[in-house]
This record gives structure tokens, sequence and C-alpha cells, in this order.
């Protein structure tokens, strides 16, 4: 391979190869004209399957499961591929184009939340669920939910990328990457060696936003690695990740807004809880 000297300005390559190279780009802002649907609930989600949108869709549901009613939500389809996060009905709730994003029709003004720890956090406030208030537990709580925040970047954009979607594999940057995923897991794995959750005892909005990016890597459902980063010797994120892929709630929240697996677990739009039983893609 050739090696690469930067130039001295970058200039944007738009063919640059690789999977999701024809929606990145330098700008921000809308592309085109759209303006998104509303449903009939309190909750309008604007999502698609990925790691972050299951994070909300298993929150939405495990409020749900407590008998929060105001947590109905409508869940939209945002096909990410065909740039449905670029148009401007999107970008209004959330102008870094990136699912999920979240309006709150409950009060008299709609209300925008965008990432998908904010929205955890604004849900769990809401609710007063999966967030504790004792001053030790919320710090440590808040804590694993941002070190989730700053490191699953590196899982994804930095490993999976290379790993499973760059256009040709780089040895360094797949070792760089797989070296720091794997220290990552370690860290999981250590804090729950004598912890049932991240926070400690209590599940909380912590092992709902970890646990779709790294259980799902233990489970083996991300970016087929699960043998080259070994994933069996982190014992204890498995058992974590098998008592949490138990809730039914979490079973239910991995289903909405997913466009890939088994037809009967691809749920694309969530409307009704008896969505689940109708409306799968087995079932149109």
């Amino acid at each position: 391979m050739t090696e690469y000297t930067p130039p001295k300005v970058w200039a944007w390559n738009q063919e640059n190869g690789g999977a999701w190279a024809g929606i990145n780009r330098p700008i921000a802002g809308a592309t085109h004209d759209k303006e998104l649907p509303v449903g009939k609930h309190p909750m309008q989600l604007y999502s698609l399957g990925t790691p972050n949108g299951v994070k909300v869709t298993i929150m939405l549901e495990e409020l749900l499961a407590l008998g929060h009613r105001g947590a109905e939500y409508d869940a939209w389809l945002i096909k990410i591929g065909d740039g449905d996060q670029f148009g401007s009905g999107f970008v209004g709730i959330n102008p870094n184009s990136k699912i999920p994003a979240l309006q709150d029709r409950s009060g008299p003004t709609p209300i925008r939340v965008f990432e998908s720890g904010a929205i955890l956090v604004y849900l769990a406030e809401k609710f007063g669920a999966f967030l504790p208030t004792e001053p030790a537990a919320r710090a440590e709580c808040l804590s694993w939910l941002f070190w989730q925040m700053g490191s699953a970047p590196y899982l994804g954009g930095g490993f999976g990328h290379f790993y499973q979607y760059a256009p040709f594999k780089i040895e360094y940057a797949i070792d760089r990457f797989a070296m720091e995923t794997k220290r990552q897991l370690d860290v999981l794995d250590r804090r729950l060696a004598d912890n049932a959750y991240l926070g400690g005892s209590e599940y909380t909005i912590a092992d709902i936003a970890v646990f779709p990016w790294y259980g799902g890597m233990v489970k083996g459902w991300s970016y087929d690695a699960a043998e080259f980063l070994q994933v069996h010797e982190y014992k204890n994120v498995l058992r974590w990740a098998a008592a949490i892929l138990e809730r039914k709630p979490v079973q239910r929240g991995r289903m909405v807004n997913r466009v890939r697996g088994e037809l009967s677990s691809q749920l694309h739009e969530r409307h009704d809880a008896g969505d689940f039983d109708t409306k799968t893609q087995d079932k149109i």
C-alpha cells in the first residue's frame, strides 16, 4: 500500500468508497424539504434499529411495562441509507442529522430531544424511572451512561468501520481499534464481576445504553467479529447481556425500527402495542 501524505489543505473526495460513503458529507443542514409524520401518541420517535436507536425503544418499552401510559409512542422509520435524516423536518428536531430523535408532544408546546443519551436522561427524569435519585447511585449511573457515549465511537466508527465497512483493510487501523474495543470490554467485565448491573444492584439507563453496543458485540450481533475479538473471554459481560436480553421490554425494543434479521423480528414502525403481534415483516 502506498503511504499517504496528507495535503496542506483537506479536500472532500466524494468518491472515497466504502459503505455509507454516499451519505457522508462535511456540512450540516437539510438537503431536501420533507415534513415528518405525526401520530396519536405523546412521544414521537424518528429512528432506525441501530444500537443508538434501540436504546430509546428499549427505554420506552420498559416505561410502558411499568405502567407509564404517558410513554406511549409512535416509532417512525428513518432510512439513513436513503438520506431521510437530511430532510428538513428531521433536521428541525436534530440539527446533527443522526438518529434517534424524539419529540415530546404531551404538553402545549412540543419539546425536541436529540442524541440518545439525552433522550434516556429526559425520559428517566420525566417518568422517575431507571435513574437513581440518591446522589452516589445517580453519579455512578450517569458515569457509566457517559462512558458509553465516549467509548462506543471507538467500537462503531473505529473498529466496526475499519473491520467491516472500509473499502479495503488497513492493518494498523484494525489493530488500533481492536485493541481499544477489547480494553473497553475488559473495563465492563471488571465492573460486572462484582455488580449485577453497571450502576450497581439496580438496572438503569446505563445498562439500557451500553447493552445494544457491547451486549450486541458479545452476543455476536455486531460486525461478524465475535471470534476475531474472542468475546467468550468476557464472562461477566456475557452473563449481564444474557440477563438483560431475558427482559420482555428489551426483546420488544429490539424489534422496533429494525430492518435486518429474521422477518418475524422486524417491526418497521410501531404505533400500537398490538403491532408486535400483527405487523412484523413476516405478517405483512
